[in-house]
């Protein structure tokens, strides 16, 4: 039985294809398009799981959509009747847009689809799932637990912001929902819109902002209090009630009250070109650790209804790492799996697996010991000839390699001497994270490192920190980590043994000297609280990657490298070995390691662009 799944209209459109319960494929339409967080219609990515799965649209059983657009329509109908005569304008300008489009929802799928072939509507049939459902299905149906607590946490679905359910067998049955407007996904984002990042791509830039707060400052501990008692009141179970005097998202076109929200903390909301001060990252500690009382409240009432000792979780905010790791260290449950693409991009996959084990009732066996995601290395890859082609459309010079035991031993001597490298292997990456089919990688030792791939690689914000990739077998000489983390998605303190001591009066110095203080042996990685986020690398699931930092650590006696995705800020993640050149080209990069061809850039033809590709990718 084949399935297709696809998530699109809202951001992080995607396509997922199974098979018997297997994926296939799984594949973001922003990789195509260059549009970061691409919302439209995933014509590019439901044709390369097709590509891939070797199957037409008329070979399958059913087509799913990640969520129920009449119950969202639902929600906003009833939203805005409930606040009238507030938010006119933003009624005025939605409507028009539900009216066209999604409530003709099966049309536009339909005619999606008509660009890719004809489709045999008698046949194949059309799905819609809830999208909290499509969430929870992606995380437990992608694990080998039999039985589990499952949590869902995003901004908002069709009227659920959160779920706590339970999946036993092929059956998902949920317990608790937290409905719209209280919300701690929408919570957290207009904290990040507030501090001045973007919504809905720029929270993990107030996750990582929040270690350079305060935590003795009498601001954070006022924010924090304001947070718990004006803004929100947080119950024992985890559920979150929101105050809507001070936030405009359910009927206006912003996401908090500036004028309330000034009257309240102090400050102006940032403008996104200023400079970060201490009050704003004292903001983005108190609602992260804010953030983290809530989800460990809400996974002790997991534990409590369903008596589970596995939990899974997906949604938006699961891909707070830092709250995943303190999650873990209270020992609630024996085991957690995070869904790598717990964002939308990842209901495509959860809607097409809650339709094979829940609508067509399919018994599900389970063969392997670990997850079914396969790394998350769901993409498409490029054969060495396409490879090759691709490098002499662009006149590149190039050096083959007969082995890869080779090619990596070389790579690793190009990240000893300091280079940066563009690592392009094997199949690309489904979720936010690079895994090492599409990474950036250099040195973890170096102290110059975090500088140089924030201002001359990826061209953004010098906070930003970087994570370690690791050997599976040598975490805990590193870290403080005794379980595997492969996607990317758990922040562990780094071992004491490798740590430097702090200055005394290190808590007033200001975010720039902070930031470039060396405060262990692998600088380039150590957050300023001391921390990573860590992505453990195993033989039998990448085995070049594996092979890399195996040939690195015979080299130098590290185990450990940074890794971060292949791109420059606002723009999406390398796709195609055109997309991977281009990148080597328009920065720093020393290196690319692409197949079995390495180049060095200072043997490349000189670059020229008919266009200033930072007016293209807008910091995001």
């Amino acid at each position: 039985m084949k399935i297709l799944g696809i998530s699109a209209f809202y951001h992080d459109a995607a396509a997922a294809i199974i098979e018997d319960g297997k994926i296939i494929a799984a594949l973001q339409e922003e990789r195509f398009t260059r549009k970061k967080h691409d919302p439209s219609f995933p014509v590019n990515a439901i044709r390369g799981c097709l590509q891939i799965a070797q199957c037409s649209l008329n070979d399958l059983d059913a087509i799913v959509f990640y969520d129920k657009p009449f119950l969202k329509f639902e929600r906003l109908l009833e939203t805005y009747y409930a606040y009238a005569p507030k938010g006119l304008v933003s009624f005025l300008m939605s409507m028009p847009v539900w009216i066209k489009e999604k409530l003709f929802l099966k049309k536009i799928i339909y005619d999606g689809l008509k660009e890719i072939e004809q489709l045999d509507k008698k046949k194949v049939q059309l799905l819609f799932p809830e999208h909290h459902l499509s969430h929870a299905a992606s995380a437990f149906f992608a694990t080998n637990y039999k039985e589990a607590a499952i949590i869902t946490i995003d901004g908002v679905g069709e009227w659920a912001t959160a779920s706590i359910g339970k999946g036993k067998d092929n059956t998902i049955t949920v317990l608790k929902e937290l409905d719209f407007p209280h919300s701690l996904g929408l919570l957290y984002s207009a904290f990040t819109y507030y501090c001045g990042f973007k919504v809905n791509s720029g929270e993990y830039k107030l996750m990582g902002l929040a270690p350079y707060g305060n935590a003795n400052s009498s601001f954070y501990k006022s924010c924090v209090e304001k947070i718990k008692t004006v803004l929100t009141d947080i119950k024992e179970d985890g559920s979150v009630f929101l105050n809507q005097r001070y936030f405009n998202y359910a009927a206006g076109l912003r996401m908090a009250n500036d004028a309330a929200w000034k009257e309240l903390f102090g400050i102006e909301r940032r403008n996104n070109e200023a400079s970060l001060s201490q009050p704003y990252c004292d903001m983005a500690l108190a609602i992260q650790h804010v953030t983290e009382e809530i989800v460990i409240k809400m996974a002790g009432t997991a534990k409590k209804e369903t008596g589970c000792d596995y939990l899974c979780m997906a949604g938006g905010v699961a891909l707070n790492c830092v709250a995943n790791g303190k999650l873990q260290e209270t020992g609630l449950f024996k085991e957690i799996f995070i869904q790598p693409a717990a964002g939308d991009a990842g209901g495509a996959l959860g809607a097409a697996l809650a339709a094979y084990y829940i609508h067509f009732n399919n018994e599900r066996i389970i063969e392997k010991e670990d997850d079914i995601m396969q790394g998350s290395y769901l993409g498409d890859a490029f054969s060495n000839e396409s490879i090759e082609a691709t490098l002499q459309q662009y006149h590149a010079v190039f050096k083959e390699y007969a082995t890869k035991e080779n090619l990596c031993e070389q790579t690793a001597h190009l990240l000893n001497e300091a280079k940066v490298i563009g690592w392009f292997q094997g199949r690309m990456e489904f979720g936010p994270r690079a895994l090492g089919g599409r990474s950036i990688l250099a040195d973890a030792r170096n102290p110059a490192m975090q500088k140089k791939l924030n201002l001359k690689i990826k061209y953004r914000e010098g906070f930003r920190p970087f994570a370690p990739v690791v050997l599976a077998e040598e975490v805990a000489t590193y870290f403080n980590l005794k379980t595997p983390s492969p996607y990317m998605l758990l922040v562990k303190p780094v071992a004491s043994s490798l740590l430097n001591t702090l200055p005394d009066n290190y808590a007033d110095w200001p975010l720039p000297e902070k930031l470039y203080f060396q405060r262990s042996q692998l600088p380039a990685i150590t957050h300023i609280d001391y921390s990573a986020r860590i992505q453990t690398v195993h033989a039998a699931t990448n085995t070049i990657f594996w092979q890399l930092l195996h040939s690195f650590k015979q080299l130098t006696g590290c185990a450990i490298l940074v890794n971060t995705s292949f791109n420059v800020r606002g723009e999406p993640i390398v796709h195609t070995p055109e997309d991977a050149y281009r990148c080597f080209m328009r920065t720093e990069m020393d290196a690319l390691v692409i197949g079995n061809f390495i180049l060095l850039k200072e043997q490349q033809p000189v670059w020229k662009e008919s266009k200033e590709w930072k007016e293209e990718f807008v910091l995001d």
